[in-house]
């Protein structure tokens, strides 16, 4: 009797999955809707101040300056993600382009944050590594992040140029940014889509960057 009743308890088991995975299969098409849409969107919006930063970003590293980025949480792993396509290669083999991201040293980040202020775990690093004529890609979501901000402030005051990488109104990043900087904010309210386009740019800046330093292929 024991073995009946598990048998059937699975088969409703079973019954519930396969409506869960109707409702499943839908939401995964939203999504694919939704990120379709809104890349679309960017592309009227954003190809112009994409190109701009590409060509910020070139003549940097034409003149043997290079590119520091940073950002939190996903953003981090975006900013790591952008400086090792640079390092090592995109989608052709050609020599390494100066790039750092500032998120990766632990003993950094946890020595400023414990001994500082998590609002300063970019700001020093930039202090001591920056240089008149690299790049800040700063990357943020919101546009609001306060060690991004942080960070942008010590960026201009070494006079390097900033590319904001952010969403919706650009936030308090977007008010701090100068003329020569540029701001690349994606239309959207949603951090999942915004992020799904901040990927896109960033590929952009890669093939860009390569299609200029080194010809179109």
């Amino acid at each position: 009797m024991r073995q009946v009743k598990l048998d059937a308890d699975q088969r409703s088991i079973d019954l519930r999955h396969s409506r869960k995975f109707m409702d499943i299969q839908s939401r995964i098409s939203q999504n694919f809707i939704e990120s379709i849409e809104e890349k679309k969107k960017a592309q009227a919006a954003l190809v112009t101040s994409i190109a701009e930063a590409i060509q910020t970003m070139v003549t940097s590293l034409q003149r043997g300056n290079k590119i520091l980025a940073c950002g939190n949480g996903g953003s981090a792993a975006d900013a790591q993600h952008f400086s090792a396509e640079l390092l090592n290669r995109f989608e052709r083999e050609r020599d390494p382009l100066a790039a750092i991201a500032l998120t990766t040293d632990s003993s950094t980040l946890t020595s400023i944050g414990n001994d500082y202020d998590f609002a300063q775990i970019f700001s020093k690093q930039i202090k001591g590594l920056g240089r008149e004529g690299d790049v800040l890609l700063a990357i943020s979501t919101s546009g609001n992040s306060g060690n991004i901000i942080d960070a942008v402030n010590v960026a201009q005051e070494k006079k390097m140029r900033v590319i904001g990488l952010t969403g919706g109104s650009g936030g308090a990043l977007s008010a701090k940014l100068r003329p020569e900087d540029t701001l690349i904010s994606v239309p959207s309210e949603k951090t999942a889509r915004i992020q799904e386009v901040h990927l896109l740019c960033l590929h952009c800046f890669c093939d860009g960057i390569d299609a200029v330093l080194f010809g179109d292929k």
